[in-house]
């Protein structure tokens, strides 16, 4: 038996079902991305608790982001083959249960265990959350305003996650930074059932298991490389993971290419207006991430504030940050061609870069007015990107094609930290004097711990040299983010002012499984 996924009108205009059912998705969708940086503030809590090693302190943090960038493609595959509602409530049932091992984790180990779980469980909650509004909102001005909320609230929960850390640490044990997860997620197992209609693709043909180490093959060294390269230079295994990556990801490409039934269906990017969606999805990412890590540095090790101090005055970026994506949306909705908003788009965001490009040593509130600009070009960017990925694609092929999108975001993200975090460590180091211990010139944290156990004037000194040489090299990166930001504008606006994604008469009646 079908049904259609809009139950309200022909016309399929979607009606409180599914904009309740759009809450409920989007709670667990905002605490699957604040996971991402929820350890901020609670890794010293756990190293005084758990007594970690060093390579165990990194696994602890990074284990949920390796995991889940990992399997996104291969669980918008699974979803589109088993249904992404199924998916949906499987992840949230692991999310759940990895969230309260996590909580009450003895031992390192237990603790990274639990963080791959709960990477899995990100992994099948992200993109079937996209793909099952791709189904719900079947008129293109919903979809467009549904998908724009998606967008907000997954780059503001990254965001919230350090605050809420630092928050739930100061007054809490460490274990409830995890705890949080449970009440959305139990929401979502009672609720789903009732308000999420069930789809998948009428023809999945055989799952593809080759393909799933292919693509974890070439996910994982890559974006291991990448994130590596900032701080630790172009060291030779760095330089290696990235290339075995790549040669990975070739293989995965071809077998994509010559498979019966693909993981990623080719035919995707045949789509009008999805491949260039990705791309300037990826730039987006790039330049969100590229500019995190000198910010976050800048508010904390130039300003000189705590590491709670800096995630409070970050929030309030946040502000204009939430109007973009319903600002770019109410745009399209008045006729303004999507090429036009997404270049405007690229504009604001260099803007932003421009503005960080000015920065002096003590500029905390142009620095966080930058901040603001910059992410909220992006956002608006990202919004429309997502939106037109979705629209293009199949609607067989929904969860593939978010987890595509996803996928690109966080090769976007590691490349950011790559190419613009090494542009202004190389910066930093050539501004510091040769003079200096080996320690203060690799990095502005090693300086500060240097300068820390100088005396008196000689320290203040040192750390002030370090700053200055550290803004040096962010302006260095903010320029270069300028110029990867202008450019992206111009193929924005070549490339997508003669795409119009028009929903088929098919799609607008698409019928699904219950």
């Amino acid at each position: 038996m079908t049904h259609s996924t809009s139950s309200n009108s022909p016309a399929g205009r979607a009606g409180r079902r599914e904009w309740t059912a759009l809450c409920v998705l989007m709670l667990p969708l905002l605490l699957v991305s604040m996971d991402v940086s929820v350890l901020y503030f609670a890794v010293p809590a756990i190293n005084a608790d758990l007594e970690p090693s060093g390579t165990q302190q990194l696994w602890i943090f990074d284990m949920y982001g390796f995991v889940l960038a990992g399997l996104l493609m291969t669980m918008g595959s699974l979803g589109d083959r088993i249904g992404r509602r199924r998916l949906l409530l499987f992840g949230a049932a692991a999310f759940g249960a990895a969230s309260l091992v996590a909580a009450y984790a003895n031992s390192a180990e237990t603790l990274i265990a639990a963080r791959a779980v709960l990477g899995i469980g990100g992994a099948t909650l992200m993109p079937s959350t996209m793909a099952l509004l791709r189904t719900m909102f079947t008129d293109p001005k919903e979809r467009t305003k549904a998908i724009g909320i998606w967008s907000g609230v997954m780059t503001g929960g990254i965001a919230l996650g350090s605050v809420l850390s630092g928050v739930l640490v100061q007054y809490f044990w460490w274990g409830s930074v995890f705890l949080v997860n449970l009440p959305a997620m139990v929401m979502l197992l009672i609720l789903g059932p009732i308000l999420l209609p069930e789809s998948r693709s009428p023809e999945p043909g055989r799952f593809d298991f080759v393909s799933v180490p292919l693509s974890m093959a070439a996910v994982l060294p890559l974006i291991y490389g990448l994130k590596e390269i900032p701080s630790e230079g172009w060291h030779p295994q760095y330089v290696v993971s990235v290339t075995v990556g790549l040669l990975f990801a070739a293989l995965f490409v071809h077998r994509q290419r010559t498979a019966a039934s693909p993981m990623i269906s080719p035919a995707l990017f045949r789509s009008r207006g999805f491949a260039p969606a990705v791309v300037l999805n990826l730039v987006s990412a790039l330049a969100m991430m590229g500019s995190a890590i000198f910010t976050t540095q800048y508010l904390q090790s130039v300003l000189d504030k705590s590491a709670l101090e800096a995630a409070l005055w970050a929030l309030l970026p946040s502000v204009p940050i939430g109007m973009a994506a319903p600002a770019a949306t109410a745009l399209v909705h008045k006729g303004v061609n999507r090429a036009y908003v997404v270049t405007a788009g690229f504009v604001i965001g260099a803007a932003g870069y421009g503005m960080l490009a000015l920065l002096g040593t003590d500029s905390l509130w142009l620095a966080l007015v930058a901040s603001g600009v910059l992410a909220s070009g992006i956002v608006m960017v990202i919004s429309q990107m997502a939106d037109l990925a979705m629209s293009a694609a199949p609607v067989e092929k929904a969860g593939s094609a978010s987890a595509l999108l996803e996928t690109g975001a966080e090769f976007g993200g590691a490349l950011g930290m790559a190419v613009l975090g090494s542009i202004g460590t190389a910066v930093y180091r050539h501004e510091m004097p040769a003079s200096v211990p080996a320690e203060a010139h690799e990095t502005l944290g090693g300086a500060l711990a240097v300068s820390g156990r100088l005396p008196g004037r000689a320290g203040d000194a040192l750390a002030a040299t370090a700053r200055e040489a550290f803004t040096t090299g962010m302006h260095g990166a903010a320029l270069a983010g300028t110029v990867i930001l202008a450019l992206a504008a111009i193929a924005a606006a070549t490339t997508l002012r003669r795409i119009q994604v028009r929903e088929t008469p098919a799609e607008a009646s698409e019928q699904v499984a219950v």
